[in-house]
């Protein structure tokens, strides 16, 4: 008995030692995986960073476009090859694109702190501009910056391949990339004198004037504050240098081609001083909101000349203000609205004139009086000859949009706009007075009336269908008319972009209408 009971524990000890052996070569055992977890705090599509308590969203579009009888995407015939309207014009300009945004916010015991980044990946049709060559060759000028080399490949005979510089065709482009903390704004958003819709009031087309548009971004420094139901107050400090400049001519430099091509002398723009100043109160209700904006802008020049001795004009500050007025419980349609604007500028064209509007214009039309008709202006933020000081250019305009519902997969919005330039004696005098660049000389023998004065007209119809969630195709036809005003004949050589001859052409108003068809897939 007592040999079986040695043996049962020799046997048991022996298990556990063995057991314990093969326990020791186990792996430890891991720790539990720590699932995504959806945020609920900011809204639908937000999910915390493991390990953290800060929320995170992705989002974008994927869009595929095609604009016809344009070389922009988008906007209407204006200047160069695009207004030339001979065989360098487009007569469909395609994009593909892919936005990608990145939001991320964190409560804090002194509020939401939050990082907002967009950006967006183009392919872009090109275009062919005249060299000027007696050969006839073109110098291809990719979209949003496809030739980045900075090389300039010969001309002589052939065509620039448009594959020379870049990066496999295609651009990159930084929307927004700001921070928000207690109210405060810093980096790179849409600019605090903008109205909610910014360039868009209810189209697609980029080109309306008739008010600001900043919807790529401006970088800035910002504070808003809030007063609660509704009621918000912000004052803005806004770089000026990428968007915001219309231009300071030196209108000394001001030729017949020149001003035909849109040209009205040389810019010399200086370096950055001061940061446009903006302030904006804003009332956003459910019936609809109310906006005010003002801006102050500083125009700064370099010289008068190629070097310092030559001596500058003084700065000359121009401003802006803005009234806006959105109006959403209108009897026609659930989820109908009016978006309406409009704005005043001395000496601060880019607030009317919006940046991806321009203020160039040289297109050319038919004529029966002449080899063929031009109708040119331009629209800076301030003129100068040497010797003077600047003067300011004044703008005004308007837009706006009715969106009308049909059902909840169709809607159609119609839009317009207007945007007119006034120069002042300094500019009509140089141009058109006793003397002036327009009124002096065998070419512009035929001219009968001289006035830089002009006027912008816009009118277009869009509709959509979204037929899935997120899934958009849209239609919109865009009607522009530069109304210039002067009149009878210039004899000129048009810049050689255009392939223009030396010739005479009758000076008129011009007219360009574009169909943009998109679709474009957010998610």
């Amino acid at each position: 008995m007592k040999l079986v009971k040695s043996l049962l524990l020799g046997s048991a000890a022996g298990l556990i030692a063995v057991g314990g052996a093969q326990a020791a070569d186990l792996p430890v055992k891991a720790k539990a995986v720590e699932y995504v977890k959806i945020c609920s705090l900011y809204g639908a599509g937000f999910y915390y960073i493991p390990g953290t308590d800060t929320c995170i969203k992705l989002g974008g579009y994927l869009r595929a476009e095609v604009a016809l009888n344009t070389n922009s995407d988008y906007n209407g015939q204006f200047t160069t090859n695009n207004g030339a309207r001979n065989r360098l014009t487009n007569y469909y300009t395609m994009r593909a694109r892919e936005d990608l945004n990145i939001d991320t916010r964190t409560a804090t015991e002194y509020g939401v702190v939050r990082t907002f980044f967009d950006a967006v990946f183009s392919w872009t049709t090109g275009n062919y501009s005249g060299s000027g060559s007696a050969t006839g060759s073109t110098v291809y000028s990719a979209a949003l910056g496809l030739n980045t080399s900075g090389a300039t490949p010969a001309l002589v005979g052939s065509t620039i391949n448009p594959t020379d510089g870049g990066t496999s065709g295609g651009s990159l482009g930084v929307y927004y990339a700001f921070i928000q903390f207690a109210g405060f704004t810093m980096g790179k958003a849409v600019s605090q004198f903008d109205a909610p819709w910014t360039n868009y009031p209810g189209n697609n087309y980029d080109g309306l004037v008739g008010g600001s548009g900043t919807v790529t971004g401006i970088t800035q420094f910002s504070y808003t504050a809030d007063f609660g139901q509704g009621i918000t107050a912000s004052f803005s400090a806004e770089d000026p240098t990428a968007y915001m400049q219309a231009g300071n001519l030196n209108m000394s430099g001001a030729s017949v081609a020149g001003i035909v091509g849109g040209s009205y002398g040389s810019n010399a723009i200086g370096g950055s001083r001061s940061p446009n100043l903006v302030g904006q109160i804003r009332v956003d209700q459910a019936w609809g909101l109310f906006q005010a904006s003002v801006a102050a802008k500083d125009n700064h020049v370099a010289y008068y000349g190629a070097t310092e001795p030559t001596g500058h004009p003084d700065d000359k500050w121009g401003w802006a203000v803005q009234l806006a007025l959105s109006i959403k419980n209108i009897p026609t349609g659930a989820g109908d609205t009016i978006n309406v604007q409009g704005v005043y500028t001395d000496g601060a064209t880019r607030y009317n004139f919006q940046n991806l509007a321009g203020s160039s214009y040289s297109m050319f039309g038919s004529s029966g009086i002449a080899y063929q008709s031009v109708g040119f202006a331009n629209a800076p933020d301030t003129v100068y000859i040497t010797g003077s000081q600047q003067e300011t250019v004044k703008t005004w305009g308007f837009r706006g949009a009715y969106t009308h519902n049909w059902d909840p997969y169709w809607n159609t919005s119609i839009y317009g706009a207007y945007a007119q330039a006034q120069f002042g004696t300094l500019a009509k005098t140089t141009i058109c007075g006793v003397g002036g660049v327009f009124v002096t000389g065998a070419a512009v023998a035929g001219v009968t009336g001289c006035n830089p004065d002009f006027s912008v007209y816009s009118a277009g119809i869009i509709t959509r269908w979204t037929p899935v969630k997120n899934l958009t195709f849209s239609a919109d036809l865009a009607w522009t008319r530069v109304d210039q005003k002067y009149s009878g004949t210039v004899g000129v050589t048009p810049s050689g972009v255009t392939a223009k001859p030396t010739a005479l052409y009758e000076l008129k108003d011009q007219d360009t209408i574009t169909l943009l068809l998109r679709a474009q897939r957010n998610w």
